[in-house]
């Protein structure tokens, strides 16, 4: 991909309409948030591609699609209090920010939550409330959440997450279905009933328990 930046990402954003992102909202948070701020110096000039690239701690920032259709697939709006597992460098929480009343993540890194956080000051994302802890056990302190979004994968249906989540709420999270992933999205109804959709196949780091000892 090669043109100026404003070129490569309305390339990009091109590339998620044809991949099938509708929400215009989306889409729009998408442009307006600048994926080069979010990598490593050595991958400035593949920001704009659509694909996971690595970040510090053995971590990734997610292919943009997958960013995109996870945040459709919330179906957020401007009243929405959001809890992120995993903030890595930080981008899904931006992307969010832009379309949520305040979003509450969790990084078990040190050293991402501390980057990440200086990436939402630089682009003064006042609404994101950052947590550096066991993203497992979610942030009962500030529970119940409208919206949940895990992006680590769970090796089963996180429970103790969906558990934090208001009824009629949604959460999406990736989880461990035999040798694949699945992208799953939690639909809790008003009487607390939880149901289950599974959307597509995924690759994402493993959702570990614990809070980082190092890094």
């Amino acid at each position: 991909m090669t043109g100026t930046p404003d070129t490569r990402m309305i390339q990009l954003v091109m590339a998620l309409r044809r991949a099938g992102v509708s929400d215009k909202q989306v889409l729009m948070a998408i442009e307006r948030t600048p994926r080069e701020l979010f990598v490593p110096e050595g991958f400035v000039d593949q920001a704009f591609e659509n694909r996971p690239l690595p970040i510090d701690c053995g971590q990734t920032i997610s292919q943009p699609f997958v960013v995109a259709a996870m945040t459709e697939a919330l179906k957020l709006d401007d009243r929405c209090k959001v809890l992120e597992i995993g903030t890595g460098s930080g981008y899904q929480a931006a992307v969010l920010a832009r379309l949520s009343r305040r979003v509450y993540t969790v990084e078990r890194y040190r050293t991402l939550a501390k980057e990440a956080e200086a990436r939402f000051h630089a682009l003064r994302l006042s609404n994101i409330v950052t947590r550096i802890g066991d993203g497992s056990l979610g942030w009962p302190e500030q529970a119940p959440f409208d919206r949940i979004i895990v992006t680590a994968a769970a090796a089963s249906r996180p429970d103790t997450l969906l558990d934090q989540l208001k009824p009629g709420g949604i959460c999406v999270a990736p989880v461990q279905n035999g040798p694949v992933q699945t992208l799953m999205r939690y639909d809790k109804s008003d009487e607390g009933e939880v149901t289950e959709t599974a959307l597509f196949d995924v690759r994402f780091v493993p959702l570990v328990p614990g809070e980082a000892r190092a890094l």
